[in-house]
């Protein structure tokens, strides 16, 4: 390196300096840099997509399926069948997430002059299904909300899964299967399903027609009702006899609907030696009694608790059911905090356990293991059981 002498070697940073600033004031004023990465990410998972409903229609007695379209300016990202998409809604004065099984194929929503997706929702029964309830009686064409998607991994992937697959549905856990099988017959998802669907009635089968309709020799549907002794298919409840009688040697079992059905279902497939890593299982909501849940404390007495949430500085001090996840008590106080699968799995709600003891649900306890050594939980399926101190993200 040349030495110019001390003054002239100091000054020489000025110069540079000023060199520099011209070819800045000589450049455009427009931001012409682009990150492709980014772009593409932002694509296929983005944080928030606009959406608009633009048909709704009675698929059964107790069920409605929405068809939403991306807002102006949005546009839907693609999703595998058998993925789940979470809405923010507004109800009352709550806020809230729930998150509901895409219904629709994705082929659906990446082509035609209109594309979509759709979400199919029963009914809830009287003083449950507050978020389903609210939908049912009040969405409408034109509504818009705030969706997240695709998320889950309730899907086919051929290099973990047996090409034969029995899905075991019950109530609105046919959703994820139907869009699978509109997708086989679209020819863009290459297995061979089975449809093992539980319902109480043949007058109240979600999807039903919807499903006969679909025309596969990779595709077959079979109706099991517990309700009608004169039915004249199968019977009963989704029992080792069935799972069996429509089984190939070696079968992938996909199972979703209500709680119950996941623990008799269990058994059965149990019963049958079929292996851990052929049995996928997809699980929605909380527990609604969580005093029933395995591990729950025996005789404990519901009760009110003092819940302090930190955020940053600030400290505020709400209401938590102990019969309610933490999750609720956040959104009946209006703090935001993320939430996407309420079933404990996802993530979105990761909390810092401050101080405090709760009861974590073992169905729904997604965790990592550092997260449970070092006090991490997930506050959509975490009960106070004392008061609690906790720490959330600034949203």
């Amino acid at each position: 390196m040349k030495v110019f002498g001390f003054l002239k070697d100091v000054l020489g940073a000025n110069r540079v300096t000023n060199a520099r600033r011209k070819l800045i004031e000589s450049g455009s004023p427009e931001n012409i840099y682009s990150d492709h990465i980014k772009e593409v990410a932002n694509e296929l998972h983005p944080k928030v997509t606009h959406v608009v409903v633009t048909a709704v229609e009675d698929v059964s007695p107790t069920a409605r399926r929405f068809t939403f379209e991306a807002a102006e300016g949005d546009k839907l990202p693609p999703f595998q069948a058998g993925q789940y998409c979470s809405l923010d809604l507004k109800i009352g004065d709550t806020v809230t997430t729930r998150p509901y099984s895409i219904s629709s194929a994705p082929f659906e929503a990446r082509t035609g002059e209109h594309p979509f997706f759709q979400l199919t929702i029963r009914n809830g029964k009287p003083d449950s299904g507050f978020a389903a309830n609210w939908l049912y009686a009040n969405c409408k064409v034109g509504d818009a909300f705030t969706a997240h998607l695709p998320f889950g991994e309730f899907y086919y992937e051929p290099l973990r899964d047996a090409k034969n697959v029995v899905a075991l549905a019950g109530g609105s856990g046919i959703t994820p299967f139907y869009a699978m099988a509109k997708e086989i017959e679209h020819g863009t998802l290459d297995m061979n399903l089975t449809i093992l669907y539980g319902s109480v009635s043949t007058k109240d089968i979600i999807l039903e027609k919807q499903l006969n309709e679909i025309h596969s020799d990779k595709v077959k549907f079979v109706n099991v009702i517990s309700g009608e002794e004169d039915y004249p298919g199968e019977k009963g409840f989704l029992s080792r006899d069935i799972i069996k009688k429509y089984s190939q040697p070696d079968t992938t079992y996909f199972v979703c609907g209500p709680l119950p059905m996941y623990h008799f279902v269990k058994g059965e497939l149990d019963a049958l030696q079929a292996p851990a890593r052929r049995i996928r299982m997809e699980v929605f909501g909380a527990p609604r009694d969580v005093t029933a849940a395995e591990g729950y404390p025996k005789d404990f007495t519901p009760k009110t608790f003092k819940l302090t949430v930190l955020r940053g500085i600030q400290e505020d001090v709400i209401d938590a059911d102990s019969r309610e996840p933490i999750t609720v008590a956040l959104e009946r106080a209006g703090i935001k905090n993320n939430s996407r699968c309420r079933s404990g799995a996802c993530g979105y709600c990761r909390t810092e356990l401050v101080k405090g003891e709760v009861f974590v649900a073992p169905e729904g306890d997604g965790r990592r293991k550092a997260d449970k050594q070092f006090g991490y939980i997930h506050a959509c399926s975490t009960w106070p059981l004392s008061d609690c101190t906790i720490r959330i993200p600034i949203l």
